[in-house]
């Protein structure tokens, strides 16, 4: 018997994708770094900053809960949280730019092993002994790598969405996939009754057949 056809998709844990765990350590670092180096007030960095930081991780989530009805709207908020962390990692780059700091780049002494930590760690708690101890240009560096590594794997998590989307379509694909497979199961079943009930029949006459020899000897 064909398998039935779900038409609602099978929600995505965001909590276990790298990409979601590294946007809560990113809101965190965020929200430390604009309270030890920035102004209180009058900055509307601060604001932008953190608003930046939280929406990366925010559309990451609604993202994936929209995902179950609606894939076109998972990926549109997937792609908001994306726009989110490239906003985040330009105003790292403007702070230190702007204040004369070095940017740590693959010829900078200490740049192999932040990109070994950041590749080895995603949750907010390895990140959270440093960031009271981290001078601002050593958080402004580990918070630009990890928003270019968010930024490169929901880049890849799109596309393999975007190819999932291409081959099997969105809610609409799979509610007529469900109807038209409920119908195909219909006509099986009926087809199945059909033949047994032929069977049955043919049965029922050989027996009256044996029968009817019985009763003339």
């Amino acid at each position: 018997m064909t398998e039935p056809v779900r038409v609602l998709r099978k929600q995505t844990r965001w909590e276990n994708l790298y990409f979601y765990q590294k946007t809560v350590a990113l809101y965190q670092m965020t929200y430390v770094f604009c309270k030890r180096f920035l102004p209180k007030y009058g900055d509307r960095t601060v604001d932008q900053m953190v608003q930046a930081a939280r929406s990366g991780k925010q559309n990451i989530v609604e993202g994936c809960a929209d995902g179950v009805t609606s894939m076109e709207m998972e990926l549109k908020l997937l792609n908001i949280a994306r726009a989110s962390i490239k906003e985040l990692k330009e105003d790292y780059l403007d702070y230190l730019m702007s204040r004369k700091l070095a940017v740590w780049d693959k010829n900078h002494p200490r740049y192999d092993g932040l990109l070994k930590f950041c590749r080895a760690h995603n949750k907010v708690e390895d990140y959270e002994p440093f960031l009271e101890k981290w001078t601002d240009e050593e958080i402004a560096n580990c918070a630009n790598t990890l928003c270019h590594m968010v930024d490169k794997m929901i880049a890849t998590h799109l596309a393999a969405k975007e190819k999932d989307f291409t081959e099997n379509g969105g809610i609409r694909e799979r509610m007529t996939a469900a109807r038209l497979g409920r119908r195909k199961t219909q006509n099986e079943e009926i087809a199945a009754l059909k033949a047994e009930n032929a069977s049955l029949r043919r049965e029922i006459e050989r027996l009256k057949a044996r029968l009817t020899d019985a009763a003339a000897i």
